[in-house]
């Protein structure tokens, strides 16, 4: 089994010292653990010369990363920051594609598949989101909804970018909701995403990339998720705000490492 990976996607939450306070309490409660499972975490952009700082210390456990990047390298495009911004300052990772962005902002499947192509020339791992509408679920075209956002978005990469990127399966009606897909319901679109990238990039390409889940995950059902064969791992919001729940959460993936 592959290490689990543990995203926290703070959204637009805390103030400068309550970012600090929750950056270094999640530090403190990780630094003599040996983990496995790898962590990365998300907050607000006006925060990450805080966070990269702390995250290339040497006992540091997890890396950082954005919550968004412009699909344009540079330019008159007043409050956008671009992706070779992200790299100049040690940011790793990039989540690109939340359902959030394509609500309240418009980004769909083309600006996706621009971001994602702009992290990669710079070095940046896309955390690329997809994920389906209650709507859509309950007329039963959530496969094909998810099918079309990942084609869309990464299937016009050659192997060796894609190879880069991580997939965050989001059912958007479990996200900030309190809702959660049940185990079963997140392992068969997981499966199924697994196997769109099997068929276009080989069983090994499959096998290697990491799928996440989010959707309400917290310390109580993460164990339950993450034990799924096809979940490598879960996008957290809600719960990531909270040092003790963000920390439960890496834990559960610790977990079921051990016990497989």
């Amino acid at each position: 089994m592959k290490p689990k990976l543990v995203v926290g996607n703070w959204k637009m939450n805390k103030s400068f010292d309550d970012a600090q306070d929750l950056i270094l309490d999640i530090q403190n409660a990780l630094k003599d653990k040996r983990l496995q499972t790898e962590v990365i975490l998300c907050p607000p952009l006006v925060y990450m010369e805080l966070l990269t700082d702390i995250a290339e210390e040497e006992d540091s456990q997890f890396y950082a990363g954005a919550q968004n990047c412009s699909e344009h390298g540079a330019g008159a495009y007043t409050g956008e920051v671009s992706a070779e911004m992200l790299a100049s300052m040690g940011v790793e990772f990039c989540i690109v594609g939340h359902s959030e962005r394509r609500k309240y902002f418009g980004e769909d499947n083309t600006i996706v598949a621009q971001k994602v192509k702009i992290l990669l020339d710079n070095d940046v791992v896309p955390i690329v989101c997809c994920g389906e509408l209650l709507e859509e679920r309950q007329q039963g075209i959530h496969a094909q909804v998810v099918e079309k956002q990942i084609s869309e978005a990464l299937f016009g990469l050659k192997p060796s970018d894609f190879e880069r990127v991580i997939i965050a399966y989001e059912p958007v009606w479990a996200i900030g909701t309190g809702e959660t897909a049940t185990p079963a319901q997140a392992q068969e679109m997981h499966a199924f995403i697994r196997g769109l990238i099997e068929k276009k990039y080989g069983t090994e390409m499959a096998y290697n990339t990491y799928i996440l889940y989010g959707g309400s995950c917290n310390p109580k059902n993460a164990v339950d998720l993450f034990m799924q064969s096809d979940v490598d791992g879960g996008l957290i919001g809600g719960a990531s705000l909270k040092a003790n729940d963000f920390v439960a959460i890496i834990e559960a993936g610790e977990t079921v490492i051990k016990d497989n």
